[in-house]
């Protein structure tokens, strides 16, 4: 790809690129294909076998019926169609099927091989801006995150995260064809993509760019006008892919309060009380009011517990509770803690990354449902490129993370093998 030419490349820094992308998705494979089999076949799942079928599940399936038999839709919004899934990874993977390879296969290869190229990029792009040693740790929570997950099996991480990638620094870099150009297929892969045009828009406003710069704003949405025009002439309905998303999504709009407070309180009281609506099972917040007094301790005695012990005392109460609280507890720091990151790095980042940060958030947060939340935050390099600053600031923080992310990298890979709800 052409957006590749000004990337001067060196050996060691494509050795740890690849080095970051293989050893990740090695334990995924080896968590998939390997152990998962190992497991009693889970009553709401199925078995896992080492086979490709590991990789196809939930939104997998959907993508299957778009290659094999294209899209389909009507005006029943109680049923899930296919038409709610955007066309450019069906497209690609179409492309590659046509030398032989069945989908599971070709579907892997488009997204293993774009999530791959996102690293490339995310890596080179740190590195002129901050250094090698920044790159190497944005690069690294990119790979090691627990949802990128995702940019290995079938679905659209990985393509997505190339898309925006080459668009935001295209953008940045004031390269605005490649910025248009890799904008449009943002647009073309997810509905998510739509936040690239205000964030270019405001961009060119607060630098005062000249015209090319709004051209290439505006453009960026040409993936999601030809889709929406292709809806229009199959299906006599312009908006198909939102009307299809009702299926999700009921009624449900604006900010999902009640989802997020029932989220939180799960963490604090524990779900079985929540369900009752009374404290019937005591055990869940007394060992959470220990964990927060301990905490609490552990920060007003550090200076004469000496800044090891302090750092692994939080390091100890931070995996007692997850335990405890489960996903719900990572749902909500990589939701709202990842908004605070944003946040705090709002003036080291490049403006336009924070602002697509921001634009990314609002959407997911005004979704009306707290479903796979996480997993599009995942999809905001944005994030990936402040939380890799954040690494290099407190170097504490660093090698803790990493085995955390590897440890929920294994669970969530265990449990997607074995059809089972991750994100």
């Amino acid at each position: 790809m052409l957006i590749f030419k000004k990337i001067n490349f060196t050996t060691n820094d494509l050795f740890f690129i690849m080095a970051m992308w293989l050893s990740s998705r090695l334990l995924i494979a080896v968590a998939m294909l390997i152990i998962a089999p190992f497991f009693p076949t889970p009553s709401t799942g199925v078995a896992a076998t080492f086979s490709w079928d590991v990789f196809h599940a939930w939104d997998s399936v959907w993508y299957e019926k778009i290659v094999t038999n294209g899209y389909d839709f009507s005006s029943d919004v109680k049923q899930i169609h296919t038409v709610a899934f955007f066309p450019l990874f069906p497209l690609l993977c179409r492309v590659l099927m046509t030398t032989g390879l069945p989908f599971k296969v070709a579907s892997t290869l488009v997204n293993n091989l774009a999530f791959l190229a996102a690293l490339i990029l995310l890596y080179f792009w740190v590195e002129e801006l901050y250094g090698t040693k920044a790159a190497r740790w944005a690069t690294a929570t990119l790979a090691w995150c627990p949802y990128s997950l995702y940019g290995t099996i079938i679905y659209t991480e990985g393509l997505f995260l190339l898309c925006t990638t080459a668009a935001l620094r295209s953008f940045d870099q004031k390269q605005y064809i490649w910025a248009a150009f890799w904008g449009a297929l943002s647009t073309a892969t997810r509905l998510p993509g739509i936040t690239l045009i205000p964030t270019f828009l405001f961009v060119s406003w607060k630098y005062h760019r000249g015209i090319k710069a709004y051209i290439a704003s505006l453009t960026t949405g040409l993936g999601i006008i030809l889709y929406s025009l292709y809806c229009h002439i199959q299906f006599d309905d312009a908006l198909a892919f939102i009307h299809a998303q009702q299926a999700w999504r009921g009624d449900a709009k604006g900010f999902a309060l009640q989802g997020w407070w029932q989220m939180l309180m799960q963490v604090v009281i524990g779900f079985n009380n929540w369900k009752y609506g009374y404290i019937k099972e005591p055990w869940h917040p007394l060992f959470f009011l220990i964990i927060i007094v301990s905490a609490y301790l552990l920060w007003r005695f550090r200076l004469q517990l000496g800044l090891m012990k302090v750092g692994y005392g939080f390091y100890f109460l931070w995996l007692l509770i997850w335990l405890l609280a489960g996903d719900e507890l990572f749902k909500i720091v990589i939701i709202f803690g990842g908004i605070y990151l944003l946040w705090f790095f709002r003036s080291k980042i490049p403006l336009v990354t924070f602002v697509y940060g921001m634009c990314s958030y609002g959407l997911i947060l005004n979704t009306g449902i707290t479903v796979s939340a996480e997993r599009y935050a995942y999809g905001i390099v944005s994030l990936s490129m402040a939380f890799g600053l954040l690494l290099e600031r407190y170097p504490r923080l660093r090698y803790p993370v990493m085995c955390f992310f590897a440890i929920l990298m294994v669970t969530f890979s265990i449990r997607f093998a074995r059809d089972l709800w991750v994100a």
